[in-house]
């Protein structure tokens, strides 16, 4: 951790006043770096040019859409993950327009990140919650991309874990079986019109209601014809093939 007034104060104190200058001018520069939050040069030149620095929700949603389009295309299942986010923050009808706003700089521009993330050293509640908000949207469209990964390390690190650490948040990974497809579980995805990080309760009221619309039990005595119910048949197989991959892959019964 390096704080810049401090340095200066205790430069500017012995240049006035020798060792309880240094004392004086560095204790009252700590101060001022603690409250304002500075710990680099950059973040100090960011202050002096009235550049508000990236934090909070604002930070978030950037790294988001930095993530959601890093592979050159943002899929549906990314904004609605980034959706999701907002509402698990609870964010009123202002702080989802905020949202949005950095969601779509952060597709545009992700640079300067380093010294944001920086400032989260120390702090690993919220560092924790950033970092496992960027697994969900990475895994939101059925598996995490390599520069994804590549990136959710490098911002871990920035705010001082180590890879491991960082990996070990990406709960999602630990539950999935390594041998499932991913295009195969993207079907099965959109054959339910679920995402990735649906909750499982979402997720079977779909299949229900789908396989309620869509059972060959229904058309039971309503003059259907063979063709017709051997369709039924197998769109029926086809939605219990997919709960039953959709299941699998998230863990829940």
């Amino acid at each position: 951790m390096f704080w810049p007034i401090t340095l200066l104060g205790a430069i500017a104190g012995w240049l006035i006043a020798s060792i309880p200058g240094a004392l004086l001018g560095g204790l009252l520069g700590l101060i001022l770096d603690r409250r304002l939050r500075l710990n680099s040069w950059a973040a100090l030149r960011e202050r002096m040019r009235g550049t508000p620095a990236l934090q909070g929700n604002e930070l978030l949603f950037v790294l988001l859409g930095r993530l959601a389009k890093c592979d050159g295309h943002v899929a549906p299942a990314h904004i609605q993950a980034a959706r999701l986010e907002m509402i698990r923050r609870k964010l009123d009808e202002r702080g989802e327009q905020a949202a949005i706003k950095a969601f779509g700089r952060g597709k545009r521009d992700a640079s300067g990140l380093r010294e944001p993330l920086r400032r989260l050293r120390g702090r690993d509640d919220e560092a924790r919650a950033v970092l496992e908000a960027c697994w969900r949207l990475a895994r939101a469209n059925g598996g995490v991309s390599p520069r994804q990964h590549e990136l959710i390390l490098l911002w871990g690190g920035w705010m001082g874990w180590d890879q491991a650490a960082v990996a070990a948040l990406d709960t999602r990974r630990r539950r999935e079986p390594p041998t499932l497809h991913g295009g195969a579980y993207q079907d099965a995805l959109r054959l339910l019109g679920v995402t990735a990080v649906s909750e499982p309760r979402e997720i079977k009221q779909a299949y229900r209601r789908l396989l309620s619309q869509h059972h060959p039990d229904k058309l039971a005595g309503s003059g259907a014809s063979a063709e017709q119910i051997r369709q039924a048949t197998e769109r029926t197989r086809q939605l219990q093939d997919a709960y039953a991959l959709i299941r699998q892959r998230q863990g829940f019964r």
